[in-house]
């Protein structure tokens, strides 16, 4: 028997890497956007490029008892899913038709900024509540499954 990982594993495990990089007091998230079994980008959750990090100034999020799961928009961060497809953009690689390894189930706002994208498939290890983003997935055919395996 062979120690090497199957893909799902070996993704997964670099989005869990990439989400060490967070620098978020709340919830630390890593994804890696993946097309024919290769590395295209990556993103985890951090202020944006150039402003002091939360881990610095504090958390909006809590300084104002903001519930999870909620009004996202009062947040100095930008999500993973987020940068992961920002970080195309900016190096000019396309995503459409790839796959999104993500740790934590993607939120309302970033399924709808993976969807426009070209995402196909998101994988994802944690739960996160957002009926809304789980609704708007299935109606848009983007397969989504979560990673059952052992990291």
């Amino acid at each position: 028997m062979s120690d090497r990982p199957d893909n799902d594993t070996y993704f997964m495990r670099m989005a869990e890497l990439v989400a060490s990089r967070s620098t978020c007091l709340r919830r630390k998230v890593g994804a890696v956007i993946v097309k024919e079994k290769r590395v295209l980008t990556t993103g985890y959750n951090g202020a944006p490029r150039g402003l002091a990090h939360c881990d610095e100034v504090g958390c909006v999020r809590q300084q104002n008892n903001v519930e999870s799961g909620t009004r996202h928009e009062l947040c100095r961060g930008v999500h993973a899913e987020q940068n992961a497809v920002i970080q195309g953009a900016y190096f000019g690689i396309s995503i459409k038709g790839a796959t999104v390894y993500t740790t934590n189930f993607p939120c309302v706002l970033c399924s709808k900024i993976l969807l426009n994208a070209g995402i196909e498939e998101i994988v994802y290890l944690d739960p996160y509540i957002d009926e809304l983003s789980k609704s708007i997935l299935e109606e848009a055919g983007i397969k989504v499954r979560r990673y059952t395996g052992h990291l």
